[in-house]
């Protein structure tokens, strides 16, 4: 047998549908369905309580529908989770089920999306055999501001999210209260790409093929999947706008998209190149301080062994998807940009550990505190190993 026959097909790209309770997950789900380039999509329901009921309200479609056992999708279940993906994978290779080209999960209201990013990100052969290609995030027009103030879990669903998309518009009686929270969502996650549900024109276009290949080029498009111009754009604006040390509005790359005390989006921007084992060491002290506080990292990094070959790197806290080495730079703009989505952490530790790897400053004594109090385990290898 040839290795051409040998090698396992392309990976097939993997949606995670999410959004808290009553945002409208279903009805999203249902609307994408009906899209004829959904044909082939398994749809993986997970259940909340003994008796699963959210399949009843899914339309059926020409295809699998695979249904989780009870329970929410979390790190209680991320075992089960890879058992339903390997035996889809067994039950297409053998035959038992058509082939198919694209896998929707879609989690309970309550669920944390993050341990299923860890799992499509870093299972050895999950890794082979799918790729992660965006998270959306219903979020409910109505009670959408007071969920995010209210629940922890409804701020990380819209903090992950590649695209948001607002449902229920047409029954808020006042403008002023979706603009407010479409200004919410962004200043919460500024580089995803936010929909009206309501619109005519919103349809399944708008929504996948949101990670970092290009589906019709079959290349990264890394532009399209950072979006950092948008966050850098914001920054730039509002730090020139203040001059107040102290305000909100002049703290670097991140404050201005501050969504409140605790979380906040930047991007950090460097001139200088880092060796591939600094680069390594820096992400591993990064994870070891403030690991379950990166909510999303996704950038582009050049690297000192070959300036003319950048590397993308994508991590959800601790977990980071294998890194990429792309060919050339996808633009004139060579510098190292990482778009961070933090908690409870500042944009200048960040930065300031990245420079001190540069050679740029020395990492002071409070940087050295925070690091020595989450020392790495030795067998904890590093991004690269």
């Amino acid at each position: 047998m040839s290795d051409s026959l040998r090698r396992p097909p392309p990976p097939v790209p993997v949606t995670i549908v999410t959004g808290f309770l009553g945002a409208g997950k279903t009805t999203i789900l249902n609307r994408l369905l009906r899209d004829p380039d959904l044909a082939q999509a398994v749809v993986m329901i997970n259940e909340f309580g003994e008796i699963g009921l959210d399949h009843l309200f899914v339309e059926k479609i020409d295809g699998d529908m695979v249904m989780m056992a009870s329970g929410c999708l979390c790190c209680t279940i991320r075992g089960e989770l890879i058992d339903a993906m390997e035996d889809l994978l067994r039950r297409r290779d053998n035959g038992r089920i058509k082939d198919f080209n694209r896998v929707i999960i879609e989690t309970t209201g309550l669920a944390d999306p993050a341990p299923v990013l860890h799992t499509i990100m870093s299972h050895p052969y999950l890794l082979l055999r799918f790729r992660l290609d965006g998270v959306i995030t219903i979020v409910d027009s109505i009670n959408g501001g007071a969920t995010l103030a209210e629940f922890p879990e409804a701020l990380k669903q819209a903090a992950v999210a590649d695209r948001l998309v607002l449902t229920k518009t047409d029954l808020v009686r006042a403008p002023e209260q979706v603009a407010q929270l479409r200004d919410q969502l962004q200043r919460l996650n500024p580089t995803a790409l936010i929909f009206d549900a309501a619109s005519v024109k919103f349809d399944s276009r708008h929504l996948l093929d949101a990670g970092l290949y290009n589906p019709l080029t079959k290349a990264p498009d890394v532009q399209r999947w950072l979006n950092a111009e948008r966050l850098m754009d914001a920054g730039a604006s509002a730090n020139g706008a203040s001059h107040d040390p102290h305000s909100a509005h002049d703290h670097g790359h991140g404050d201005v998209n501050r969504h409140n005390e605790s979380i906040r989006a930047f991007c950090l921007v460097n001139e200088t190149p880092l060796s591939l084992s600094a680069f390594d060491l820096f992400l591993q002290l990064l994870r070891s301080a403030h690991g379950p506080s990166l909510l999303r990292v996704k950038g582009i990094v050049a690297l000192a062994d070959d300036l003319s070959r950048p590397m993308v790197i994508h991590g959800v806290q601790h977990v980071f998807h294998p890194p990429v080495r792309l060919d050339a730079w996808p633009d004139d703009d060579q510098r190292t940009r990482i778009v961070f989505i933090v908690k409870d952490v500042k944009p200048e530790f960040i930065e300031g550990l990245y420079a001190a790897f540069a050679g740029q400053i020395a990492i002071d004594a409070p940087d050295k505190t925070a690091l020595t109090h989450n020392p790495l385990k030795p067998n904890s290898g590093g991004l690269f190993s």
